[in-house]
C-alpha cells in the first residue's frame, strides 16, 4: 500500500468514506471516476478532508454501494491509511484537529499522463 497522501492530477477514481462514533465500521458515502472522482477529490480539499492514494483499495471500494460499510477483510487497509494520517507529523501542534476530521476520509485512483492507471 502506498503511503503517499495526494499528489494532485486527475483523480481517475475516488471513494470518500466516513466513519462515526455509532458505525461499526467506516461507511462508502460517495464513489466515483472521472469528473465525479474529480469533484470528490475537490470537496474533501476544500472540506480539509484528509486524501489518500491508493488505486487498489479505490479500486475495490468503488465497487460496493453507497451507505455500505466496508468488508471486515479491508478494515487492516483503512486503518493503516487513518494510522497514517494521525502519525504523520507527531510534533504538529494541529494533531488533535486531524484526528477530530478523520471521521472523513478519501481514497483515490489517480491517472498518469499517458491517462493509464498508477499501479
Amino acid at each position: 500500500m502506498s503511503k503517499s497522501s495526494f499528489q494532485g492530477g486527475p483523480a481517475r477514481r475516488a471513494v470518500a468514506l466516513q466513519y462515526g462514533g455509532t458505525d461499526t465500521a467506516p461507511v462508502i458515502v460517495a464513489s466515483g471516476m472521472g469528473y465525479l472522482a474529480e469533484k470528490i477529490v475537490e470537496v474533501a480539499a476544500d472540506s480539509g478532508v484528509p486524501i489518500y492514494e491508493d488505486n487498489s483499495l479505490a479500486t475495490m471500494l468503488s465497487q460496493m454501494k453507497l451507505g455500505q460499510e466496508i468488508p471486515e477483510s479491508l478494515y487492516q487497509a483503512i486503518v493503516d491509511i487513518y494510522l497514517y494520517f494521525l502519525e504523520f507529523d507527531p510534533n504538529d501542534p494541529e494533531k488533535k484537529s486531524r484526528q477530530e476530521m478523520l471521521g472523513d476520509l478519501a481514497v483515490l485512483s489517480k491517472s498518469d499522463e499517458t491517462g493509464e492507471e498508477d499501479v
